[in-house]
């Protein structure tokens, strides 16, 4: 008995990475699972004819499960709902979304093209709202459905160069999170995973000082893809229908649920405010309480578990 007996679930990025582990994994726990890839490359330009969601597929039937392969891209609405429709027709359901696809256009902001900014979150944001909406009214109409969308901590902390990518996954913390509000009377559940698993995406990341050079090696030993695979196929199973709304990461065996955004301190004034006493009294007064630059290698700075 596996924990997604009966379900079927939509991975997309399944092909490579964390979406290949993960829909590995539902697999192995019961689910009927559609490998969405389209086999690009990290940039998200034509990778020249790869196909690896047949490879993860091809893989999933030989182990005795089954899984069926598509190779559109999740940016473009029409294509995802035939990944919906492909899913319904073959396997006659769709339970769960996971959804880690994903491409880099890094470079420091004051340099960045619109191409580069535009395709990023063409990707991430709007292929998140596409799974999403693709399939949020087939799970509200049968009561019962859980989206796993990835974040990072690019945009839930921040790291230098990757505006595109922070604006793009911390636009999919807010989805997520209105999803989850909206769709509690239905069963309709949305978490989000920040990952920290060695992938091509890390294998892209400069290592310019001994600093970087360290945290990409703690990527490459300490943290692999099947351990953030664990948590995903968890949170999309019906095991976990407590748990929506929420924020986590994923790190070597530790799991991390993260606060969500709450006022931490305020300053009031009977008379009102001026720029000038704002200035001159309330900035100094929330000024312990504000949060400093330090990106995400600041935050897990110790060596994973």
């Amino acid at each position: 008995m596996g924990v997604l007996d009966g379900k079927v679930v939509l991975v997309t990025g399944g092909g490579r990475g964390i979406g290949r582990e993960c829909a590995l994994l539902a697999a192995r726990e019961g689910a009927k699972v559609v490998v969405n890839d389209l086999g690009a490359s990290l940039t998200g330009a034509d990778a020249g004819g790869e196909h690896p969601a047949e490879e993860v597929a091809a893989e999933i039937c030989k182990a005795g499960g089954e899984g069926i392969a598509n190779l559109q891209s999740i940016s473009d609405m029409a294509s995802v709902k035939q990944m919906v429709e492909q899913a319904l027709d073959v396997f006659g359901g769709l339970h769960a979304v996971i959804n880690p696809a994903g491409i880099l256009r890094d470079g420091m902001f004051h340099k960045m093209s619109e191409d580069d900014w535009d395709a990023v979150i063409e990707v991430h944001l709007r292929g998140a709202f596409n799974v999403c909406r693709a399939t949020v009214e087939h799970f509200r109409n049968q009561q019962d459905g859980a989206y796993v969308l990835f974040t990072s901590t690019t945009g839930l902390i921040g790291n230098i160069g990757q505006a595109n990518y922070g604006a793009a996954k911390l636009g999919v913390a807010g989805l997520s999170r209105i999803i989850a509000m909206e769709g509690q009377s239905k069963n309709v559940r949305s978490n989000i995973i920040a990952p920290f698993a060695w992938t091509r995406m890390v294998a892209s990341i400069p290592v310019k000082d001994e600093a970087s050079a360290q945290r990409v090696e703690r990527f490459r030993t300490g943290m692999r893809a099947d351990q953030v695979a664990q948590l995903t196929v968890a949170l999309a199973a019906p095991g976990a229908a407590q748990i929506t709304g929420q924020i986590f990461a994923a790190r070597g065996n530790e799991v991390v649920l993260f606060s969500q955004p709450r006022p931490v301190q305020s300053v009031a004034a009977a008379e009102g405010w001026t720029p000038s006493s704002l200035i001159d009294q309330a900035f100094p007064k929330i000024a312990s309480f504000t949060t400093d630059l330090g990106s995400s290698a600041s935050v897990f700075n110790y060596d994973p578990f």
